[in-house]
């Protein structure tokens, strides 16, 4: 059982009530939304009650007055446009927004505008620290160029700036190129039509310097100026910007970052749109000058000319085709081979190339003849030659001691023309040696037959000859 939502029967008045509408909650919200939406953007005075920054850089305060609140949102996107201080009274510049997760509305801010000479230079002294910081305030100014392609001009839709630019335009060069780009330039949210505005007209194909033009106004129509996005923009731009807002004694912020700064828009017209009498001017006296500079190289060569006769022009042209021959011909000596060749000759011939070969050879063959002197002085052949002999066994041992061989052992001897085979025999004093007779062949007789005699008791050793050419 539903209990009706208001009493059954007529309503006061004698009218009937109207059926309610059934709709699901997510239609209600989508509803709620749109009607919302048809609000549109609204600029709305109040003072901030408890701000909050949440982790991702949005701010959270509560807009309220006497009698309503209402909830504020600031983007981290605009957090350079929305300064809340609790307490601080404020003009906030944004869309209603329903949320549907807590089913609350909110008012999502784009800027947030102090009110109140107090708050606006505290705002401004924040900006400008922020900006000093960063070093924009001093950062090198661009020089304008002297005959832009294209300006472009930032201005309000009032007929008043546009009217004095013109005006000054047509003065000094008429028909130059310039290009108005109108926005709102005072107000809430002006800050960020201005912000577009200039990158628009900076990326127009030509403009090679951007003016900034607003007529003048108090602090409070003049603070969009001095928004912080926009100074960073004007430092940023691609092409020099002259700053022209109010009139001299105002100093807005982008005045400090602009490349020049100019009191009113119609000072910054002069500065960047050239004069054209004046261009005349000088191109007359650079064309002047460039006469002058011709006439006085034309009559220099005239001059010279008139001075020049063909018979001295020929002696001098004679005489350096001669000049140049004889170098060319002095290259060409040096040059040719044959003056290389016959210094290498004569380097050739200068030198005593067989002299050290002689020398050489001579001291080779001293030191031959004193090797082999003493290679002979040190063979044992000289000593046999002195009468002496080798004795060695038959395995080629030479015999040092009588205890080596034993009784009838055959044994060679080196002599010093030749050698000799002999037997072994034990000798004692008083004992003697045939020698055996030795035929013409060098062979002894007896063919090598062992004769021994008992005379004594002790054996004689018999032997036979062989020339150097025995086996």
């Amino acid at each position: 059982m539903t209990l009706p939502l208001w009493p059954e029967g007529p309503a006061p008045g004698g009218q009937a009530r109207p059926e309610p509408r059934r709709l699901s909650l997510v239609r209600l919200a989508g509803e709620i939304a749109r009607a919302l939406a048809a609000v549109g953007r609204v600029a709305v005075e109040g003072e901030v009650y408890r701000p909050q920054v949440s982790r991702a850089g949005r701010t959270y305060f509560i807009l309220r007055d006497r009698a309503s609140q209402l909830p504020v949102a600031c983007p981290a996107r605009a957090a350079r446009r929305c300064r809340a201080v609790d307490g601080e009274r404020v003009v906030v510049v944004g869309s209603l927004l329903w949320g549907n997760d807590r089913g609350q509305l909110v008012l999502e801010a784009e800027e947030v505008t102090p009110v109140g000479a107090g708050a606006v230079a505290a705002m401004l002294a924040e900006i400008r620290a922020r900006l000093a910081a960063d070093g924009l305030l001093d950062r090198p100014r661009r020089h304008l160029p002297r005959l832009p392609a294209l300006i472009g001009v930032v201005c309000g839709t009032e007929a008043a700036v546009r009217r004095d630019i013109e005006s000054v335009v047509a003065a000094r060069f008429a028909g130059y190129p310039v290009w108005f780009e109108e926005t709102t330039v005072s107000g809430p949210g002006a800050a960020i039509s201005i912000v577009d505005a200039l990158h628009r007209v900076s990326r127009r194909p030509g403009v090679e310097v951007v003016v900034l033009a607003r007529g003048g106004g108090d602090a409070t129509a003049l603070l969009p100026w001095s928004d912080e996005e926009l100074c960073r923009a004007v430092a940023a731009c691609p092409v020099p910007v002259v700053s022209a807002i109010g009139h001299d004694p105002d100093r807005p912020l982008c005045d400090d970052v602009a490349d020049l700064r100019c009191g009113t828009p119609s000072i910054a017209a002069h500065a960047v749109v050239p004069d054209r009498s004046v261009l005349h001017a000088e191109l007359a006296d650079g064309l002047r000058e460039a006469a002058m500079a011709m006439a006085a190289r034309t009559g220099a060569a005239r001059d010279r000319v008139a001075r020049a006769t063909p018979s001295g022009a020929l002696a001098i042209g004679l005489e350096r085709a001669q000049n140049r021959w004889r170098r060319d011909g002095e290259r060409l000596v040096w040059a040719h081979p044959g003056v290389s060749a016959r210094r290498g000759a004569e380097r050739l011939a200068s030198c005593d190339w067989q002299g050290p070969m002689e020398a050489r050879t001579g001291i080779a063959r001293e030191r031959l003849a004193s090797a082999h002197r003493h290679a002979l002085s040190l063979s044992p052949q000289q000593v046999i030659s002195r009468g002496f002999a080798v004795v060695r066994r038959q395995d080629g041992q030479v015999v040092r001691d009588p205890g080596e061989v034993v009784d009838g052992q055959l044994l060679e001897l080196t002599l010093a023309r030749g050698r000799l085979a002999a037997y072994a025999a034990p000798a004692g004093p008083g004992s003697s040696v045939r020698t055996p007779h030795v035929g013409s062949s060098g062979a002894a007789t007896g063919g090598g037959a062992k004769r021994r005699e008992s005379r004594a008791g002790r054996p004689r050793a018999t032997g036979r000859y062989r020339g150097e050419d025995a086996g």
